[in-house]
């Protein structure tokens, strides 16, 4: 009976492990792709340079070096004070009458001449290679060994110092060597590969790998971006909203997020609102008639991505194209129906309306969950809207606004839109379809690559054209 039992039991122990490991190979086969972009998305952004600035792990090694200079030339202070010289007795013996034998300023010249080729080889000249930092390295060690050897000891009566300091001296550009051939060069080399494998196609996921099997397995898209929303005032993020796939912070902000029941606007908030939509109106049906839009991309649809770069807004993207809707009816239903947009556009996770200031005025909040793998974390707007018919345009139009009642979410980076305009023009020969045109400028806050910021912004122009075809086809 024993017997049967220990087989019965091992039987369904093997079971067991066969289903669990089924479970885990599909599992890794769905992830396989992703894990690297999760994994070395941290390094990625630490090695990639922003707007021709240094990488932050550059930055971190010229720091390193600064405080190698400074840390030396405390400790020959310590020793100078602790042998009971004054400051001017010990520049006087140690740097007027100098002598190798007498003399522990030699240590700390070594350290500024190290300071001083290596900020200029790696930080003004940006050098790539270790060949410069391996020979301060092995310069400083002959140096340092021969000092130990031709130094008179019998002068010190406790050489612990002068000792520390010969041997901080030794270890300090170890460290640096070790640190910009380990992390500087490989995280610079890995971020410029990144960026350099983009491709022209607009279609191409932000994160390779990951848009194929995430759109399989979850109803979240595998780029990023939010359409129209907005606001900003927060440039911290929390490190746990790069989490691929975390929405927690998000879901449980929601629990209670926004709230309830908000302040009543006053007379003058209104007119203020007032007049920003009308200075909003204006300024999109001067883009919309602008002649100095440049053709970036033409998809194969037929729609046209264009963009313009202004010196004080920045670059500012428009996306022009058919839809088989009345003009009219197209901008309106975008403008009534804005808390059902998470439910057509994936982009989106929260949409709720938050003032209303007249039929055609209001503040509405929206929302997006983490994307491109978690380097591009969840991201928040407050915007102002505005519906208007401008001569042959249906427009709504839309900006962030400051907002105080209500405060920023954890984990979720409230970003600013500087201008969101949805337009329709009726065709002249088809009543059934209008031009659509979509033009946005968006601050997406935090530090993220420039190049990141672009590529994500031109996937969401043709991302957001394809989900208000099918919202307008499927209803």
């Amino acid at each position: 009976m024993a017997e049967d039992e220990r087989q019965i039991r091992a039987a369904a122990e093997t079971l067991l492990n066969e289903s669990v490991n089924s479970h885990r190979s599909l599992y890794t086969q769905q992830n396989v792709t992703r894990t690297p972009d999760i994994i070395l998305s941290e390094d990625l952004i630490a090695g990639a340079m922003h707007n021709g600035r240094m990488s932050n792990v550059r930055r971190f090694f010229c720091l390193f070096v600064t405080f190698d200079l400074l840390l030396t030339f405390l400790m020959w202070l310590i020793c100078t004070m602790i042998a009971g010289e004054s400051l001017e007795s010990a520049f006087m013996n140690q740097v007027v009458h100098y002598h190798i034998k007498t003399s522990l300023f030699d240590i700390v010249m070594a350290a500024i001449c190290r300071f001083t080729v290596l900020l200029l080889f790696y930080a003004l000249l940006h050098l790539d290679h270790c060949i410069i930092v391996a020979l301060t390295t092995a310069t400083t060690c002959a140096f340092l060994i021969a000092k130990v050897f031709l130094f008179d000891w019998s002068i010190c009566n406790q050489p612990v110092f002068q000792v520390l300091l010969i041997l901080t001296s030794f270890v300090l550009p170890w460290v640096e060597a070790w640190f910009f051939d380990i992390r500087v060069l490989p995280q610079e080399t890995q971020a410029r590969n990144w960026f350099r494998n983009f491709t022209d196609n607009e279609r191409e996921p932000l994160l390779r790998g990951v848009v194929s099997e995430s759109r399989q397995y979850t109803s979240e898209p595998g780029t990023f971006f939010t359409p129209m929303d907005s606001p900003a005032h927060s440039d911290n993020e929390d490190e746990s909203s790069r989490t691929p796939g975390n929405t927690r912070g998000l879901s449980k902000a929601t629990e209670v997020f926004p709230p309830k029941s908000l302040p009543k606007l006053t007379t003058e908030m209104i007119q203020d609102y007032k007049r920003r939509a009308y200075i909003l109106v204006q300024t999109c049906h001067d883009l919309l008639q602008s002649k100095d839009w440049q053709i970036q991309n033409i998809m194969s649809n037929g729609d046209i991505i264009f963009y313009i770069n202004r010196p004080k807004e920045g670059k500012t993207l428009k996306i022009v194209g058919t839809i088989e809707a009345p003009a009219g009816i197209l901008v309106n239903r975008l403008f009534d129906e804005v808390e059902l947009t998470p439910s057509w556009n994936r982009l989106v996770t929260e949409s709720k309306k938050l003032q209303d200031i007249d039929e055609n005025t209001d503040i509405v909040y929206q929302a997006t969950s983490a994307q491109g793998g978690g380097i591009i974390g969840a991201r928040d707007f407050v915007i102002l809207r505005h519906r208007v018919q401008y001569g042959n345009y249906y427009i709504n139009s839309g900006m962030s606004v400051p907002f105080t009642s209500l405060p920023n979410r954890s984990n979720v980076v409230r970003a600013e839109n500087k201008l969101s305009c949805c337009a329709a023009e009726q065709l002249p020969n088809d009543e059934s379809k209008c031009r659509f045109t979509w033009i946005i400028n968006t601050n997406l806050k935090g530090w993220l690559p420039q190049k990141v910021v672009d590529k994500s912004m031109s996937t969401a122009l043709v991302d957001f054209m394809s989900y208000v075809r099918k919202y307008m086809d499927d209803t």
